[in-house]
């Protein structure tokens, strides 16, 4: 087996033939040798003239080529049961290893299945009303389910990166997921995916308790936990329920305040971890098409889309979850804050394109809210998203021109933007705490300057506030068991952890903590 590598123009793809052929060259054998090939990469390269290229493994006449298999499914039903804590990707590839592994698992979800939920972020939408249970960050599928369902992540480390994306083709998810550089589902798609996970969960023997909010938890003194939740109807009855087993995995997403309040309570170790805030920032998406294709955009190109990272006064600035053809959406949690995110369909083709800009801070930036212990930077989230709120008065996200924020001027006048709630004109670089809006006025005309030319315009529209990037508490864990380090049998797993940064990882995570606990239970 070798590697070969072959480029096309975009927008076609490379004939059986030439495939073949190009093999033959490259493993010097006659082209009636080459068995078979399989595409691994798809990547655009826009250096030069707009070309795809592909990473192609070839095969000689006799050589192996390992396939992936998506794993089989036992069923649980009667099996021991995994408590489950939170239904987004994390919680919901650690349940299909349960199930792999012959374990049950009983996922509790504070939020809607993802049809409600719909309901729920559309009437956020339209009348800024915010259901603190079910909203773009919790619900079936998690926050991911509604931000693009964007599938990179920069590291292997966490295990096989195919068995997630292999699954979720086995679900339903477009099979170009497995070779492209940047590879994404797309929200429109995402739900579909999302409800044929559970269907394999149930139909397995495994449980889903939805508008189920874990209130407490407690190890009991034979080591088993007893988990605590509130279940509301949809008539808005509360009843409650407890749930029991010998092993816990906590994947309750990064925005769940009241999760990292309780361990507070109990004093259960939880730690500050840095995170980072800023804007999203909404440029039209022709013109993003024009900086990065160099002028050479075609209607049949994918809508582009771009990273950057760089450092300003010894603090990391950086672009983060960039949505081509996307829009904004208001991701609060609870009433009294504005919260954005940003979001695409499949096709990503509005005229939009944004990305969350955004400045890292450590706990040691912030010693005003050092008393606050390991809770000091998630006050520090929350003030900011409510001061975004008492500004505006409402979900209208306060924003301000690119070039007008650098200068110091409020914007006379804002240029019309995919923000459903509206957008009112605000001085974000006062509205922002200083060390962000010091940082992001040096950085923006440097990326224009020296990276993208012309993303520094007035064209551009900066929002506020963008604040969910990560968690800003970690829970920690024993990095070889996954367990919490003095809570035994309870896995704190995923972006709500402080392990993970993203759909993949995150799965990856759930992954791991689900065969950690099938590794515990069978060696004793």
């Amino acid at each position: 087996m070798k590697e070969i590598e072959i480029s096309c123009p975009i927008g076609k793809e490379p004939a059986p033939e030439q495939i073949v052929s190009a093999a033959a060259r490259v493993l010097g054998v006659p082209v009636k040798a080459v068995a078979r090939y399989r595409i691994v990469r798809r990547s655009i390269d826009a250096r030069g003239d707009i070309l795809y290229r592909y990473r192609i493994e070839a095969f000689r006449t006799g050589e192996e080529c390992a396939e992936y298999r998506v794993p089989e499914y036992k069923d649980v039903s009667d099996a021991r049961p995994v408590i489950v804590i939170g239904a987004g990707p994390a919680g919901m590839f650690a349940s299909l290893h349960l199930l792999m592994r012959g374990l049950k698992p009983v996922i509790l979800e504070r939020g809607k299945d993802v049809h409600k939920r719909k309901f729920d972020m559309a009437k956020l939408s339209r009348e800024g009303a915010v259901n603190p249970d079910s909203n773009y960050c919790f619900g079936e599928g998690g926050a991911g389910t509604f931000s693009d369902g964007k599938l990179f992540t920069r590291s292997s480390k966490r295990g096989d990166i195919r068995e997630v994306l292999h699954q979720l083709v086995s679900f339903g998810a477009d099979p170009s997921i497995l070779i492209d550089a940047h590879p994404h589902i797309g929200s429109d798609r995402l739900p579909a995916i999302v409800e044929n996970i559970r269907k394999c969960i149930v139909g397995h023997g495994g449980e889903y308790h939805f508008s189920t909010r874990v209130t407490d938890i407690e190890k009991r003194a034979d080591g088993s936990f007893s988990v605590v939740a509130e279940h509301r109807s949809e008539e808005g009855t509360v009843s409650v329920s407890e749930f029991s087993a010998g092993n816990v995995i906590l994947a309750a997403g990064h925005s769940a305040r009241d999760i990292y309040e309780m361990f507070d309570r109990k004093g259960w170790e939880i730690q500050a971890k840095g995170f980072a805030l800023g804007v999203r920032v909404e440029h039209p998406q022709t013109l993003i098409n024009r900086i990065q294709y160099h002028g050479k955009y075609q209607p049949f190109m994918p809508a582009a889309e771009y990273s950057f990272v760089t450092q300003i006064e010894g603090r990391g600035v950086f672009s983060f979850c960039m949505c081509p053809g996307g829009i904004l959406v208001p991701s609060a949690t609870a009433s009294g804050e504005v919260v954005l995110n940003g979001m695409s369909n499949s096709a990503r083709n509005s005229r939009w394109a944004n990305s969350g800009v955004v400045v890292s801070i450590e706990p040691e930036d912030m010693p005003e809210y050092s008393h606050f212990g390991a809770l000091s930077l998630l006050h520090f989230q929350r003030d900011v998203e409510q001061s975004m709120f008492r500004f505006s008065g409402s979900l209208k996200a306060p924003a301000q021109r690119m070039m007008d924020f650098c200068r110091g001027a409020v914007s006379s006048g804002l240029p019309a933007t995919s923000y459903h709630p509206g957008a009112v004109s605000a001085p974000l670089h006062e509205l922002l705490p200083r060390h962000v809006a010091l940082r992001l006025k040096y950085a923006f005309p440097e990326i224009g300057n020296r990276k993208m030319r012309g993303y520094y315009t007035n064209e551009a529209l900066l929002l506020g506030v963008e604040s969910r990037t990560s968690s800003p508490v970690r829970i920690p864990r024993d990095p070889e068991t996954f367990e919490h380090i003095r809570i035994g049998g309870l896995y704190p797993c995923g972006e709500g952890a402080g392990y993970s940064g993203g759909i993949v990882s995150s799965a990856l995570d759930g992954i791991n903590c689900a065969e950690r606990i099938f590794f515990a239970i069978t060696k004793k």
